[in-house]
């Protein structure tokens, strides 16, 4: 049984993302009113709004959370083109404010500024690859920020900057696989169905200490909103979602590092990719914003305009059906942001969020 709740979010402006912390227990929100909000859960299990501040001098697009293991630290973007870093620093437990709580800030640690094209989207690396950030730009170019000493984040530096073949860039999201050679995801939301494909798939060699392209979906026509990699528990395969007017799953077969090394950014590759579409989840029949998947990779969510989030999982012979179907309670349609958490404690943590929207619609 799946239960819907509904959260005051008590920003002045559409908000455009939530996200969740590595455990479920923390929470993210970001809005056109320039502000960010961090949400707790209290001791009766209601969420409380714990830090409100405002973020950046435009609407903020993306909020994203780092590993625990480097800290509380999250990311924002922004339409002023920039990308900031902020850590949680904890204060008294006992105040006037807050009886019984540690009063927390969050410290603006490295504002990241290297392009005049708006930041679309960001992403932290999955923790065995150290602490990166990954950031994609309107113009289709990805830049990769690495913390030297993640004791001090004071400052980034950019290791890699990837000039995708993409007429925009929308979404990016990293394939959390330990056992294969970093993959990276970027969307594109282009709204020409006539200018190829709009997902690349980059990899990185570690004998060229270069990112390249792998593969562009030239299957994938329709404009990109949300692209997302599965956690790879004890699969031989790759899975990603991709959110068009449709759920797109593709299954990629992991890159052999002998492979990776023939990976050229100017060159043809010779490497075949083994790429295949499993499933096209129609059952939305509007545009789809968001696709999120669980821990363990077996369930995928997904929410559109029509104001729904829908659970699918795939059956003994692989066929993708549709579990569980949450209905937005309010009165107009929205966008229901990510439903990590609901898919980990579905009972009690689905998020409804009102007027949560994607930018550049």
């Amino acid at each position: 049984m799946y239960e819907a709740r509904l959260i005051p979010a008590e920003h002045k402006d559409i908000v455009h993302d939530v996200s969740f912390d590595f455990y479920g227990r923390r929470m993210a929100t970001c809005s056109s009113d320039h502000t960010v909000k961090i949400w707790d859960i209290d001791e009766f299990g209601e969420w409380v709004c714990t830090a409100d501040w405002k973020a950046h001098a435009g609407p903020v697009w993306r909020v994203a959370w780092a590993n625990p293991e480097f800290g509380q630290v999250i990311a924002t973007c922004s339409f002023d083109r920039t990308a900031v870093l902020w850590e949680e620093q904890v204060g008294d437990v006992n105040t006037i404010n807050s009886p019984g709580r540690a009063t927390s800030q969050w410290i603006q640690r490295a504002p990241l500024v290297d392009s005049s094209i708006p930041v679309t989207d960001i992403e932290f690396a999955p923790r065995h690859l150290g602490l990166l950030l990954a950031m994609c730009y309107k113009d289709g170019v990805v830049r990769i920020y690495e913390a030297p000493d993640p004791m001090n984040l004071s400052y980034l530096s950019v290791q890699h900057v990837i000039n995708c073949k993409l007429a925009s860039a929308s979404c990016i999201s990293w394939n959390p696989s330990r056992s294969h050679a970093p993959m990276l995801a970027v969307g594109s939301d282009d709204p020409s169905t006539v200018s190829g494909g709009k997902v690349e798939i980059l990899c990185y060699s570690n004998a060229t200490r270069k990112w390249c392209k792998y593969v562009t979906l030239m299957g994938i026509t329709e404009a990109v909103h949300d692209v997302a990699f599965a956690p790879n528990v004890g699969r031989s395969r790759h899975l990603l979602a991709i959110s068009t007017k449709d759920v797109n799953i593709m299954s990629i077969e992991p890159l052999k590092e002998r492979d990776a090394g023939q990976l050229q950014q100017s060159t043809v590759s010779t490497v075949k990719p083994d790429i295949t579409l499993i499933a096209t989840l129609q059952d939305h029949e509007t545009q789809v914003w968001r696709v999120e998947w669980n821990l363990t990779g077996t369930i995928l969510s997904s929410t559109g305009d029509d104001g729904r989030v829908r659970l699918w999982k795939a059956n003994y012979i692989g066929t993708w059906r549709c579990i569980g179907d949450l209905k937005n309670t309010s009165n107009a349609p929205s966008i229901v942001g990510a439903v990590q958490q609901a898919l980990s404690q579905p009972t009690q943590q689905t998020i409804d969020l009102n007027s949560l929207q994607k930018p550049y619609q």
